[in-house]
């Protein structure tokens, strides 16, 4: 039961207009009209035809009423890419170096956002942020060991959304932050998380002579984790791919797509989370080979913008912790460049495993009914300001990848510089499948970018939102609170709550100053009222929530435990210094040390470390 649509005619073979329209091949442009993606055949449209084949099923009454099964089959099927540490230091976006044919061929099918942003530099609230649709100013969670149901225990997650309408919802890899204390989120999913392993390391020299390093601990779950060393920062080996997590998720993908092809009466919802380029930079060999390190300079500009409050850079903690690393001072050029290169070679490394799976997307004849999105969950800093990893509100930590290749939505190769973040990207997803507009039980702060996605020189929003925690001496946790706009962005450093007059204020001019050399906001204050007051029509922002920490009104023998192994001198109390010692997440601990110490007297007594502050009224 086959019709040909050529030059606008429809040409029947033995079967009734309403047969012909229930299945058909359809041939058309690449400027096919967004309802044609949900199934509306636009005879106008396919007059200006060149020579592409799709299967298109009406999902509304063209010659007659569609059933339950052309239905479902018309919906588009997701393909969600998240990368873990990816910058947009890629072919698309301009970088030289890199090599990134994958990700630029996917960007060469569908919509380059030039300005988008996390909303928090750092894995767990930006993955929430996603999953969610709300900021963490919102959900009351900055770190990395809260689960977001702590907070909103009956959101619904896109992927449940999705759910809800029909598909299958699946997810391999790293989409929410799994480990230290958190998990896959097992509601989010039709079937059991695929999570690869989490070995890091195939050569033995890089274990530091250990069976499990932390970071293989920390995303196992393992209760020992803090007492185990890092290992290497980076490694290169010569194996195969699918020797490290990033090519075993590949080959899961491609797995899990040629089933979705066996199976089409259900759409699926398919969330890919590369491991790589986080830490440490493990890629095989013949990825470092495409990268020479002496070719690679050193940022010049290694000091913190002047003027900067002194808590705003991070002490990027993460990267210390590896055993090739100093603990204090600056890197000497040499490990700087090989640094370097290793995130080249692990993005390169990430973006084969892409290739791959876009490939047998391809292969398969499903890319013409698949919204295809790659998000990069914040930046990384790569030396410039002297810093490392993310943890910050500067522009290299929270400025993100976003391409969007929805079919029928987006021109091939188009870009836009309309501002775009993370909790954007929800309401977007639900509008390019067709979905209802999302009634949840949580609040989505995003905005669709589907307007943009037709016009893409269209703006979206006068500025992004994100956010960093911080410890200020004699203050204790407070938030910078960020808004981004086209041209400036401004950081409001104070406790949530506090009064306004305890603000400290950051303000960078990028039209003048893109890389952030100066802070202005003690020579612009009539420009840090106008943009203060993008962040005051804002909700207040939440503290870090302490409900999970909430049900230790008991002892816990295994925190008990810990403070003995703390308490090096045994004086039954643990200084500040004693309790950062050896901390999984050093740029997290202090506001940890903050919120344990319920009098505030600068020590941590047993039962505040034990109950985590929130010590049990007799």
């Amino acid at each position: 039961m086959l019709a040909r649509v050529e030059r606008g005619e429809v040409r029947e073979r033995g079967h009734s207009a309403r047969s012909v329209a229930s299945c058909c091949i359809v041939e058309f442009t690449r400027g096919l009209q967004p309802n044609a993606f949900l199934g509306r055949i636009c005879f106008v449209n396919l007059l200006r035809c060149s020579t592409l084949v799709i299967v298109v099923v009406c999902t509304t009454p063209l010659f007659g009423a569609a059933t339950a099964a052309e239905s479902s089959r018309s919906k588009p099927n997701v393909l969600l890419v998240c990368v873990d540490d990816l910058k947009p230091l890629l072919g698309c976006y301009g970088a030289k170096r890199i090599v990134s044919p994958n990700i630029d061929r996917l960007a060469s099918r569908g919509l380059l956002f030039e300005r988008a942003y996390c909303n928090q530099a750092v894995c767990a609230p930006s993955r929430n942020a996603l999953m969610t649709g709300m900021r963490p100013t919102t959900l009351g969670i900055y770190d990395l060991g809260t689960n977001f149901r702590v907070a909103a225990s009956n959101a619904v997650t896109l992927s449940q959304y999705f759910m809800r309408h029909g598909y299958r919802a699946e997810a391999l890899g790293k989409i929410f932050h799994v480990g230290h204390g958190n998990f896959n989120d097992a509601a989010s999913w039709s079937v059991p998380h695929f999570g690869g392993n989490s070995i890091a390391y195939v050569l033995p020299e890089s274990r530091a002579r250990q069976g499990l390093t932390r970071e293989e601990a920390l995303f196992a779950n393992q209760t020992n984790a803090a007492k185990l060393p890092r290992g290497a920062a980076y490694e290169s080996a010569d194996v195969p791919d699918n020797a490290y997590p990033d090519g075993k998720i590949a080959e899961e993908a491609i797995r899990r797509l040629q089933s979705a092809k066996a199976n089409p009466a259900q759409p699926f919802f398919l969330a890919v989370g590369f491991l790589k380029p986080h830490l440490p930079f493990c890629a095989p060999k013949k990825y470092w080979d495409l990268y020479r390190r002496e070719s690679f300079e050193v940022p010049a500009l290694r000091l913190p913008p002047q003027g900067a409050p002194k808590y705003a850079p991070s002490g990027w903690g993460e990267l210390r912790q590896y055993t090739d690393i100093p603990q204090t001072g600056p890197l000497d050029d040499e490990k700087a460049r090989t640094l370097i290169r290793g995130y080249h070679a692990a993005v390169s490394y990430m973006d084969a495993q892409l290739g791959r799976v876009l490939g047998e997307l391809d292969r398969l004849g499903l890319t013409s009914n698949t919204i295809v999105v790659l998000w990069g969950d914040h930046g990384w800093h790569l030396g410039d300001h002297g810093l490392w990893c993310k943890h910050t509100n500067y522009e290299q930590a929270t400025r993100i990848p976003l391409i969007i290749s929805a079919p029928g939505f987006t021109k091939p190769g188009s870009r836009t510089g309309a501002l775009a973040e993370t909790v954007d990207i929800y309401p977007t997803l639900c509008e390019l499948a067709g979905l209802p507009a999302p009634n949840n039980p949580q609040p989505l702060e995003g905005k669709s970018l589907v307007p943009v996605l037709k016009k893409p020189s269209r703006a979206s929003k006068e500025a992004v939102f994100h956010v960093y925690p911080r410890s200020r001496p004699g203050d204790g946790a407070i938030l910078g609170r960020a808004a981004r706009t086209d041209r400036y962005r401004l950081v409001e450093w104070k406790k949530p709550g506090a009064p306004a007059g305890t603000a400290e204020f950051e303000l960078y001019d990028y039209k003048k100053d893109r890389l952030e050399t100066k802070n202005l906001a003690a020579e612009e204050p009539k420009l840090v009222k106008k943009l203060h007051a993008l962040l005051l029509a804002q909700p207040e922002a939440k503290p870090q929530i302490t409900a999970a920490r909430a049900t230790a009104a008991k002892p816990n023998p295994n925190r008990a435990a810990l403070f003995a192994r703390k308490d090096t001198n045994a004086d039954g109390k643990l200084t500040r210094e004693e309790f950062l010692a050896n901390q999984p997440d050093p740029d997290q601990a202090p506001q940890r040390f903050e919120r344990f110490d319920a009098n505030k007297d600068g020590i941590l007594s047993r039962d505040e470390f034990i109950h985590m502050g929130l010590i049990p009224k007799p």
